[in-house]
């Protein structure tokens, strides 16, 4: 397949990588031009298509740096030492990708399967490894915005729209290739490669079918049972748009804000949510906070979401979300499980300590520990609420795991504030997009700054707020029972990826030994 294809330059495998990274950064908001992530990644695909394994590597190098820098973008706040390292490592995963694509091509195998399978491999590492992984700028959250690809989600997860996305562009490459070859042979091009060729045209039916299979699948989402409904009430209070010190983001003023707001709540609710960081203290250690929380509860007969810095006695610190009953008692802890790393705690602090920056996470938090009395489903009289808290909810892993264990809906309290008016929060919300139609839940998402949002159990926003504009989200969110065949089954497209890449190798390894062994069958003349 590969006797006559002659290897792109450096220049066209640069121009060409970075342009596949600047079309997909634009699929993802701000900008957020989806259908580009339908095409974004045929430059790229061209040159593994014939480039060596260090030249496939590089260009996948390349498109990760311009991609992940666009994405990624808002980490900048936080300075070169921050985003650098990070989209680096990011881009290494695509540089992988690559790498093994252009690896097995050299055993003579090559498909679209192999393509998407590599990349939705790699995807699901990324966001895994190290450190838990970074589950963000996924190729099928960039979706998020259209319902078909939403109801696949249910069915195979965001990884499972992702592995769809890159099969249909690997197969349009072969196709365009395929025609411009016809073109360019013309009527005596078939000779010995017919065989091959048939071959290959079983390989892209196969393709084309799985693409129909998928598309299919998504126009028919999941469903799940209604078993009731939940009053709830988010509250937003931040509107300063500036950087801000750490004494004055947990100072009075916010906090009144937020209480303020609640305030003016009407009626009775099931739940009443202060989102990550909207006040400034723990009202467990804090008699006159803990007053103020249980009085809103009380006037509304709701419970009530907060959260806080809990500090235990032996110096553990944790980000942890509390309920409170409407008759004022402490009901339910969720300590999150999957910190920020550089932002939440320092990992190898006393190495990385001549780096001046990490002075700005002056102490490390404590991961709350995976176990039944920290599962972050709350118990409302029978009503089970499943809660993330902030970039919790980028990681398919932790929502389902809460669906299983028996949350009828989620939510997601956040603090986004230090990102300001950056992409971040809308990208945040297309994750919890994905989880809301992954799992068939109705998710809340409560933020101190916006973006709140209500998205339904098929992951439509219904209502959202704006960045930095004080507001009250209110609605009514349906309850649901059952598991979708994602929450059921897990990423089983991870799965059938291995398959197919260990499929691939071991074919051909096979293929190139018969190819070397002697015939047996010669006869001297």
């Amino acid at each position: 397949m590969e006797g006559s294809v002659q290897a792109p330059n450096a220049r066209l495998t640069f121009g060409a990588s970075a342009l596949s990274g600047l079309l997909m950064a634009c699929a993802f908001p701000p900008f957020g031009v989806w259908p580009l992530a339908l095409v974004a990644l045929l430059p790229l695909l061209w040159i593994w298509s014939r480039a060596t394994i260090w030249r496939a590597a590089w260009s996948g190098f390349v498109f990760g740096i311009i991609c992940f820098g666009v994405v990624l973008s808002w980490t900048w706040y936080f300075g070169a030492v921050a985003i650098l390292p990070l989209i680096a490592a990011q881009a290494l995963y695509i540089a992988a990708v690559g790498a093994a694509i252009a690896a097995i091509r050299r055993l003579g195998v090559a498909s679209p399967l192999i393509v998407a399978a590599a990349w939705a491999l790699g995807e699901y590492l990324r966001g895994t490894w190290p450190l838990g992984g970074l589950a963000w700028g996924e190729v099928g959250t960039a979706f998020s915005p259209i319902a078909p690809a939403r109801g696949l989600a249910g069915w195979a997860g965001a990884l499972g729209v992702t592995f769809v996305v890159v099969l249909f562009q690997a197969l349009l490459l072969e196709l365009i290739l395929n025609a411009s070859r016809r073109g360019v042979a013309g009527a005596g091009g078939e000779g010995s490669g017919a065989h091959r060729s048939q071959a290959h045209r079983i390989h892209l039916a196969i393709a084309a079918l799985l693409v129909l299979i998928f598309l299919a699948a998504g126009l028919n989402p999941p469903t799940t049972r209604v078993i009731g409904g939940l009053k709830i009430a988010a509250i937003q209070g931040n509107d300063r748009n500036r950087r801000l010190t750490s004494d004055e983001v947990y100072n009075e003023v916010l906090t009144e804000k937020h209480l303020q707001l609640a305030r003016q709540l009407k009626g009775n609710f099931d739940l009443i949510i202060f989102p990550e960081s909207a006040l400034m203290s723990d009202p467990e250690a804090d008699p006159l906070l803990r007053s103020k929380i249980v009085e809103i509860g009380r006037r509304h007969n709701a419970f009530v979401l907060i959260n806080a810095i809990n500090r235990e006695q032996d110096g553990a610190i944790y980000n942890t979300n509390r309920l409170y009953a409407g008759d004022g008692s402490l009901v339910a802890n969720y300590s999150k499980t999957h910190l920020v790393p550089f932002g939440e705690y320092v990992p190898w602090r006393s190495e990385l300590s001549f780096i001046s920056a990490i002075e700005q996470v002056p102490e490390d938090f404590t991961a709350g520990q995976n176990n039944a009395s920290n599962s972050g489903v709350l118990n409302l009289d029978g009503k089970k609420i499943g809660n993330l808290i902030c970039f919790e909810s980028v990681f398919p892993e932790l929502a389902r795991r809460q669906v299983r264990g028996g949350a009828h809906a989620l939510i997601v309290s956040t603090n986004n504030r230090s990102y300001r008016r950056s992409a971040n929060s809308a990208q945040h919300v297309q994750s919890s997009q994905m989880r809301a139609a992954e799992t068939g839940r109705a998710l809340v998402q409560a933020s101190i700054s916006g973006i709140s949002a209500i998205i339904d159990p098929l992951g439509h926003i219904e209502k959202r707020t704006e960045l930095f504009k004080p507001a009250i989200l209110e609605a009514n969110v349906p309850l649901r029972a059952g598991e979708t065949p994602y929450v059921k089954h897990g990423p089983l497209i991870v799965k059938v990826s291995v398959l197919i890449l260990v499929a691939a190798v071991a074919f051909g390894f096979l293929r190139r030994r018969l190819q070397t062994m002697p015939s047996g069958g010669d006869s001297s003349e």
